[in-house]
């Protein structure tokens, strides 16, 4: 494994050999701002070149038998495992996420390949009992899971290495070949784990890595009809634009939230405070189901609010290569002051900042914003960013209006010990998942993983996503009765 602390040029990775380019830009550090690498730019026919490198690989991997596929995954655990540290530091090098979550991030990518391995083994169909309608006497049938070719993967810059985890694992072990797309300011992820693939035995051309513009790599792999599916993780907005120009293919979409939880009048404060902080500010609020907005019923608001602003204060700012730090750069200058924006408007129609607000050495501080018009930008958009609202609610109803009242629909929680309300809450909110007595933050790897509305469409979660990466194929045998 090449040095993570060596500026070097990385290449393309196209049917399990480097493909160098003619242009290649530099990736910058967001916490230091110092070059870390040269990345290379593809263009639409090295794009094509990937594309046709992992049709060809199909032939290979979709052939392949099941325990095969699980084998090269689960030696792809092995050697992440040892590896581990080497990659969390990659993780924190290109995108400041603190060291201590990127190896929480490659322990979940672990898990991830794991899970996968093992859900090689299990695709399966059913039997159909034909002759429960009478036109189906002397018929028995079947229903197998068949790969569906070349899949497009787009992944974002938040979790660089999980995210592709759960696009490439899946992939593979339904027999599929995959082009992927990383995120230009997180590609190093992806190369990293390309040679982990190789050296797994993977074939070549089933994995290809392909750098480069958004407008022209992902355009490419979109718009091919060789590409049989695409699975994005990212911004409505772009998802949106691959929905419409996806044509027939596939699309599994997951986009953006901000996401909620309720806190009900009979909430223990002290028990909820720290799962609070860790929703609301881990990898500094850039996650999609980053807990955004708190509804807190007007009992134990006050408690709440003062508790939550303490303990945001105390969160250590800093290197994200250092163990103690908490909270490091946004991914970008231009996001720094896009949130500080959103902030300052808060500001300028009565809310109020009770924590945070600024910048301490180009970082921004965790924030905590009280009394929010639901119109305002930290309220009904995505802030993606360490930014949490606060409001005071008289009700679990009213609470669940105000996280109803929103364009996105991923996941939500809510605290109350009442087992009534509950039970209402996980059918009146309108999410992909409800976490009672949690924040919407948690997840696990083998969970189903999506949202309504314009958080996405389709499910994540190895098991779940290896069913949108096949196609259900049925076979009837007919015996010749009458």
């Amino acid at each position: 494994m090449t040095n993570v602390g060596v500026v070097e040029k990385k290449h393309l990775f196209i049917n399990g050999r480097d493909v160098e380019t003619e242009t290649y830009t530099a990736l910058y550090s967001p916490y230091t701002g110092d070059v870390i690498a040269e990345i290379a730019m593809a263009d639409e026919k090295l794009t094509k070149e990937a594309i046709r490198a992992a049709q060809e690989a199909f032939q290979v991997i979709s052939k392949m038998p099941a325990f095969e596929r699980s084998a090269i995954l689960e030696k792809v655990v092995e050697l992440l495992k040892e590896r581990a540290d080497l990659a969390a530091e990659v993780i924190a090098r290109e995108s400041a996420k603190p060291i201590t979550f990127a190896k929480g991030e490659v322990s979940r990518t672990i898990e991830t390949y794991k899970f996968a391995a093992e859900e090689a083994k299990r695709i399966h169909g059913e039997t159909i009992p034909f002759d429960a309608a009478p036109g189906g006497v002397g018929r028995i049938g079947y229903t197998v899971r068949k790969p569906i070719g070349v899949i497009g993967a787009i992944t974002p810059f938040n979790f660089p290495m999980n995210l592709v985890a759960h696009k490439v694992g899946p992939a593979i072990a339904s027999g599929n070949s995959i082009v992927l797309k990383p995120a230009s300011q997180t590609p190093l992820s992806a190369l990293f784990i390309a040679e982990i693939f190789k050296e797994a035995g993977l074939p070549d051309g089933v994995l290809n890595v392909v750098t480069g513009s958004g407008s022209v790599v992902g355009e490419a792999i979109i718009k091919d009809d060789r590409v049989q599916m695409i699975t994005f993780t990212g911004s409505p907005a772009v998802g949106i634009g691959i929905r419409n120009k996806a044509g027939l293919k596939k699309t599994t979409l997951e986009l953006g939230s901000n996401a909620a939880v309720i806190l009900d009048k009979d909430t223990n404060i002290d028990q909820v405070i720290e799962r609070c902080i860790l929703g609301a500010f881990s990898n500094q609020g850039q996650v999609c189901i980053s807990l955004q907005r708190i509804y807190a019923h007007e009992e134990v608001y006050d408690q709440f609010v003062e508790k939550f602003a303490a303990a945001a204060k105390q969160l250590k700012l800093g290197d994200p290569l250092s163990p103690d730090t908490y909270i490091s750069s946004l991914i970008s200058k231009k996001e720094t002051e896009r949130a500080i924006g959103w902030i300052e408007e808060a500001k300028q129609n009565e809310a109020a900042v009770v924590a945070g607000g600024k910048l301490t050495d180009g970082i921004l501080e965790p924030t905590v914003i009280v009394n929010v018009d639901p119109l305002l930008k930290v309220s009904c958009q995505e802030v993606f960013a360490p930014v949490v609202i606060v409001n005071k609610v008289s009700s679990v109803e009213e609470a669940i209006g105000y996280v109803n009242n929103s364009r996105y629909g991923l996941q939500a929680g809510i605290y109350t010990k009442n087992i009534d309300k509950a039970l209402f809450a996980s059918e009146a909110l309108e999410v992909g998942a409800v976490m009672i007595n949690d924040v919407p933050t948690f997840r696990v790897d083998q969970m189903p993983y999506g949202g309504v509305k314009e958080s996405g469409t389709g499910r994540e979660g190895i098991k779940y996503a290896v069913e949108e990466m096949t196609e259900l194929k049925l076979v009837v045998w007919n015996r010749g009765e009458k």
